[in-house]
């Protein structure tokens, strides 16, 4: 399968890259800023056998030249993987609506800008899969992370319409759903640009801090939550026959997991009840025979 991936030089993104390649699939990892700060990453991804290309997600012509450079490399693309991302922690009152616009730019905008950039060519063959690296966090609000909370339960609701609209044109959608785990994710965190309201919430203001710094020991100690166990459910669903992928996969080994699978099968069960209600109950399948679009 020829694949691009987002966010590919580091976190999810570099192992996600290294066992698609592993798997025999042909990989363009996209980067920002590649003969600069990430030239070490950008070396390290081409040694691997992936090819290269620069893609800013929050930027229109950027996204519009790397889609164009990555289908030269790869003749078309059959899948596109939503990886780039950036957290935010802090007191959601802190952060102004500036600090969302720009989380959002990242966590959303960038990958509808990268979904509208590869689906027409998918749609024109009857065939792709869209994968959207989301987080449980769109699933479950935890305090602290409230902008990042809401750039991904955005996501999920970006997915579930994709889903359904583009089922006809043999189009897959799917969702992979990490808990936290110790990548650089943790260390570019986005702050809010001002804690003018810190006075106000007395010992609250420091819960923030506190709060990450107990995550933080508490996956010290949990080396069962690795990593490469995202990567290893990337490519499970890219690997899965067309058609039979699961919509959502969690991913998680310190207690959010179950839960969240729960919540999640209960959702399907009322998306499923809901379509049928109103007759489009297809529209959360593929075809068997899809259409060729005009």
């Amino acid at each position: 399968m020829n694949i691009l991936i987002t966010g590919a030089g580091s976190g999810f993104g570099k192992l996600i890259v290294a066992d698609l390649l592993k798997a025999g699939h042909r990989v363009v990892g996209s980067l920002r800023d590649i003969e600069g700060r990430n030239a070490d990453s950008t070396e390290a991804l081409r040694a691997l056998g992936a090819e290269i290309v620069e893609i800013d997600v929050t930027d229109e012509a950027s996204v519009e030249v790397g889609v164009a450079a990555a289908r030269a490399h790869l003749g078309q693309i059959d899948a596109l993987i939503n990886n780039a991302g950036v957290g935010a922690h802090g007191l959601q009152e802190n952060f102004s609506a500036e600090d969302f616009r720009r989380l959002f730019e990242i966590n959303l905008f960038g990958v509808q800008r990268m979904i509208r950039a590869v689906v027409p060519e998918m749609r024109g063959r009857g065939e792709g899969l869209i994968l959207n690296v989301s987080s449980l966090l769109g699933r479950v609000a935890l305090p602290f992370y409230g902008p990042y909370n809401a750039t991904k339960w955005a996501l999920e609701a970006l997915s579930e319409n994709y889903r359904a609209e583009l089922s006809a044109f043999g189009v897959e959608v799917a969702l992979v759903e990490p808990g936290g785990f110790p990548t650089g994710f943790m260390a570019n965190l986005m702050q809010p640009t001002s804690r003018d309201r810190d006075g106000s919430y007395g010992e609250m203001a420091g819960a923030p801090e506190a709060s990450l710094a107990g995550f933080e020991g508490f996956l010290a100690e949990n080396p069962q939550q690795n990593p490469q166990l995202v990567a290893d459910a990337v490519v499970a669903v890219v690997g899965a026959p067309h058609a039979t992928r699961p919509f959502r996969t969690e991913v998680d080994r310190i207690g959010m997991a179950e839960p969240l699978k729960g919540y999640n099968d209960h959702l399907r069960q009322v998306t499923e009840g809901i379509y049928g209600n109103l007759g489009i109950e297809g529209m959360l399948s593929l075809p068997r025979q899809t259409p060729t679009a005009a």
